[in-house]
């Protein structure tokens, strides 16, 4: 999730591009980089690392002066975060500069076409491709406008694409599929960006570009059509909120956008995954298939939030696969010599890929011979470097401590790596597979539909803000669901939580039940195990018969559980195994309104960070 930042106007557009990229950096900060056009060139800076970096290689050596130019925060997808993959990207003439967010999935075919034509790629980027064919273009006579058009017709994938070029200062051209990209109008100057953030000191008059489209930005005005050069109907708007509240994207707390963003994120951790040949694939696997079917288990280390992604995994790997799976806080791992050897495959989970006692546990397996994959969200980090496989969730940056769309994003690659895993073993075949693929592929709707029906969550967490206490039950894979219900409760609320197995009720956890003291069960659908829906339906009765107030969170259809439900929270009817991904929004909705509601810091809650980098 990149920050993009496009101007055409009569300010210095370094200052505007500049000043934007700041209120973006929360959306990549692995590098950053400007382009503009002036005295007959193109200008252009870019550095590894966070903004402040560009800034003092800008104090050190300016770049001459002009009234258009585009911007760019990155957060690494293809190519690690270094000074040559740092956007803007160039041609080998150095007249086109080009910033990307998103991916282009069919880049190394076009890398293909464009080497054997000539062109010198120096970078790693997916992006870089596009400056080379927009360069092509434009020489062919086409605009600047419709080379963008051209070359988005030859493009496969999720992309915001942003260009100018020196034979054309005067203009910015910017194209966007499955990728935002906003359009800010003012007096005498146009602005764009991937969020309003960027202009919103400037003009709240903005424009929702729509899909497959290109907008073409001067001073006077903007021209937007679709990729086929017709005209295209856009919708204008007025942006209500001040610049103090822009870079959350008018959201009180960036957990609040971050949870809002859940579907686009489980849908960008998808893409991509299915080659030609409709076979899956990920990031990148330096392990042989023959080592693969040679595995004998399967060993998931992680902390926090990470941990619980694992402790649902370990449910999909071993009904998948026909593996033993073993899950293992990564804090605790190499204390206790575990057994580990080259037939056992390490799953190291981590946002940050910098968490230290997952990197430690890391190295601790390499040491005993055994293959590591990493599950990451960090482009370039620790762990992805140290690992032999990789496979990136695409959440974006998470600026919220408590972790949100990053478990999302983790549960969805995690389910990836089972069906990976059950296809290079042959315990699940090909449409198999892809059927499951097509019911991860519904998840982003289901997500959005849970959001759309929060509001008596809210009500409801905003009545229990004077208790002490929440506990949550779960079975199956709900039992880590309402482990990590707890575990939000704990980060934002500061309150006593605790997540049990609802089947170890009776062995002592049903002694803190008492009058009024609210219950979180999480109930498995009554499809397919109706066992275990039966049995959770009688723990609801045992502990509502002792005066507990039951929050029940139950499928849409489940009407067993209506009696006996003080608070009833319905998710979308999903495949057993999916269920988490469904069932864990309504828990972090409850949690942050709970916590709001306690006046309490919610996306820096006291004595946690956001990355744990010491053991």
């Amino acid at each position: 999730m990149c920050g993009i930042v496009g101007y055409v106007g009569s300010q210095s557009a370094l200052d505007v591009v500049m000043a934007g990229l700041k209120r973006l950096e929360y959306r990549g900060y692995d590098s950053a980089g400007v382009a503009v056009p002036a005295d007959g060139g193109l200008a252009a800076a870019k550095r590894a690392g966070k903004l402040v970096n560009l800034e003092k290689e800008l104090l050190e050596r300016p770049l001459p002066s002009g009234s258009t130019g585009i911007g760019h925060t990155r957060w690494a997808t293809h190519g690690g975060p270094t000074d040559a993959n740092a956007h803007p990207h160039l041609d080998n003439a150095g007249r086109v500069a080009v910033v990307h967010n998103g991916i282009i999935e069919n880049f190394a075919a076009l890398r293909g076409e464009l080497a054997g034509r000539g062109h010198d790629l120096v970078s790693e980027t997916d992006t870089e491709v596009v400056a080379h064919l927009l360069a092509e273009e434009f020489s062919a006579g086409a605009d600047l406008a419709e080379a963008m058009r051209l070359v988005c017709r030859r493009l496969e994938g999720a992309f915001t694409l942003v260009a100018v070029h020196a034979d054309a200062p005067d203009v910015v051209v910017g194209a966007r599929r499955n990728s935002p990209l906003v359009v800010g109008v003012g007096e005498g100057e146009s602005f764009l960006a991937s969020d309003v953030a960027a202009f919103i000191a400037h003009t709240r008059s903005a424009i929702e570009l729509g899909q497959d489209q290109v907008v073409e930005l001067r001073r006077d005005g903007v021209t937007v059509t679709g990729f086929d050069g017709s005209p295209a109907e856009v919708r204008s708007y007025h942006v209500d909120w001040d610049a103090s509240a822009a870079e959350k994207g008018g959201y009180d707390y960036f957990m609040l956008k971050e949870i809002a963003e859940q579907p686009k994120a489980v849908a960008d951790t998808l893409l991509g995954r299915i080659d030609a040949a409709g076979s899956l694939t990920l990031d990148e696997v330096r392990i042989g298939a023959a080592e693969l079917r040679e595995l004998d288990k399967v060993v998931i280390v992680a902390c926090g939030t990470a941990f619980h992604a694992g402790l649902i995994a370990k449910y999909a790997i071993e009904h998948w696969t026909r593996l033993p799976c073993e899950v293992e806080l990564a804090s605790e791992f190499r204390y206790r010599d575990p057994i580990l050897d080259p037939r056992s495959l390490v799953v190291a989970i981590s946002q940050s890929g910098e968490t230290m006692d997952t990197l430690m546990a890391l190295r601790h397996a390499r040491e005993q011979g055994s293959k590591v994959l990493a599950i990451c969200n960090t482009n370039g980090s620790t762990i992805p470097r140290e690992s032999d496989a990789v496979l990136y969730t695409h959440a974006g940056p998470e600026v919220a401590v408590a972790s949100t769309k990053a478990f999302l994003t983790q549960l969805v690659a995690c389910y990836l790596v089972a069906l990976y895993l059950g296809q290079v073993r042959g315990t699940k075949w090909g449409d198999e597979i892809r059927a499951v693929i097509r019911d991860l592929s519904r998840i982003s709707g289901a997500v959005e539909r849970v959001l759309e029906t929060m509001e008596p969550v809210r009500a409801l967490a905003r009545s229990l803000a004077g208790k002490k206490t929440v506990l949550f039950l779960g079975r199956h894979v709900g039992y880590p669901v309402a482990l990590e219900g707890a575990l939000k409760l704990k980060e934002l609320a500061y309150m006593h939580a605790e997540g049990f197995a609802a089947g170890e009720l009776k062995h002592g956890p049903i002694a803190l039940i008492e009058e009024d003291l609210p219950v979180v069960v999480v109930v498995p659908s009554p499809r397919g195990r109706s066992v275990l829906h039966d049995k959770i339906v009688s723990n609801i009765q045992e502990i509502r018969a002792r005066g507990a107030r039951t929050i029940v969170i139950a499928e849409e259809g489940d009407d067993a559980v209506v009696p006996y439900a003080d608070h009833l929270i319905r998710i979308p009817v999903t495949p057993t195994l999916l269920q988490p991904l469904v069932s864990t929004v309504p828990l972090q909705v409850f949690a942050c309104e709970l916590a709001t509601a306690r006046g309490n810091e919610v996306d820096q809650p006291r004595n946690l960070a956001k990355s744990v980098t010491v053991e």
